[in-house]
């Protein structure tokens, strides 16, 4: 077997010596031929500097240095592009992913699937990060259009040609699980161990993770003009079941119906429902506004390591 990793690095000075480390001995064992591509995201702290010393150091390593910081998909698809074996496995560079369990994605892959994910067998985030994941992924499923995206993870193994499928693609908003299902539909999940983190505090605040779930919906599925549209019918039958109640007031007891605060509720709901339609076609608009701008995925600044 021939196996390239693939790790964002992201502020993680500190675990990148442990986690090439471990990998030595796991790759070594796993796969005839290995690497591991090390793709540096605009880290604020030296990871940079602790990555070409790293592939200096041993040939099998590779460093990309991205240009600012573009996010973890678009860190990975970097990645992934560059990875020269059959085998690709993805891992966070917080050593939470722990290295050792490499061999059962690729077990599980030998199955006859084409994507493997290593879904922890007990999450170590905070109450509201498990929550807010938990939501995210609720969002993926229906990006993905698959029961498999309840049980993804950043710890996944897959075939290395499923990346001839979205071999164009060049929008600055990525979701690498969504990208694969263009490719395949053969989707498998193990459990695996999940440690705690030692180094840092996690990158994915609640906010990013809620911006991560606007791109996927917004980028990847047309499910919120669906919902829009729903929305939007069912209040017009509101709408009309209030003009049918007001007239048919008037004519059976011959009075109008009293209220201003009715007649102010119901066209504050209307101009509500209104706007945030609106602001549903704005986000998919803006969209198609940066497409047209062709903002980069991604852009190298250099690189270091095995050529």
């Amino acid at each position: 077997m021939e196996l390239s990793v693939v790790v964002p690095v992201y502020n993680s000075e500190q675990s990148l010596p442990e986690l090439v480390e471990r990998l030595q001995p796991v790759l070594g064992s796993a796969a005839e031929h290995f690497e591991l591509i090390l793709v540096n995201d605009a880290s604020g702290d030296r990871s940079w500097e602790v990555v070409a010393s790293l592939a200096a150091g041993h040939p099998w390593i590779r460093g990309v240095n991205l240009t600012r910081n573009y996010g973890q998909h678009n860190a990975l698809l970097c990645g992934i592009r560059k990875a020269r074996y059959e085998t690709i496995v993805t891992m966070d560079d917080d050593l939470q992913n722990p290295p050792e369990e490499i061999p059962k994605l690729l077990e599980e892959l030998d199955r006859g699937n084409d994507v493997v994910y290593g879904v922890p067998e007990s999450e170590r985030h905070g109450l509201f990060r498990d929550l807010a994941s938990q939501v995210t992924k609720l969002a993926l499923q229906r990006a993905m259009g698959a029961e498999t995206a309840r049980n993804i993870s950043a710890f996944r193994a897959f075939r290395t040609q499923l990346r001839e499928a979205f071999a164009g693609y060049s929008s600055a908003f990525v979701s690498i699980d969504v990208l694969l299902t263009w490719g395949t539909s053969r989707f498998a999940m193990i459990r695996v161990r999940h440690d705690r983190r030692r180094f840092g505090e996690s990158n994915y605040t609640l906010r990013r993770l809620f911006t991560h779930t606007m791109n996927m919906l917004t980028g990847f599925t047309t499910l919120p003009l669906r919902f829009a549209s729903f929305l939007g019918f069912a209040l017009t039958v509101f709408g009309a079941g209030v003009l049918v109640y007001v007239v048919g007031r008037y004519l059976i007891q011959g009075t109008p119906v009293q209220g201003f605060p009715f007649l102010a509720s119901t066209i504050a709901i209307f101009s509500g429902t209104q706007l945030f339609v609106l602001g549903i076609m704005g986000e998919y608009l803006a969209r198609m506004h940066l497409r047209i701008m062709d903002k980069p995925t991604y852009l190298v600044r250099e690189e270091t390591g095995a050529e």
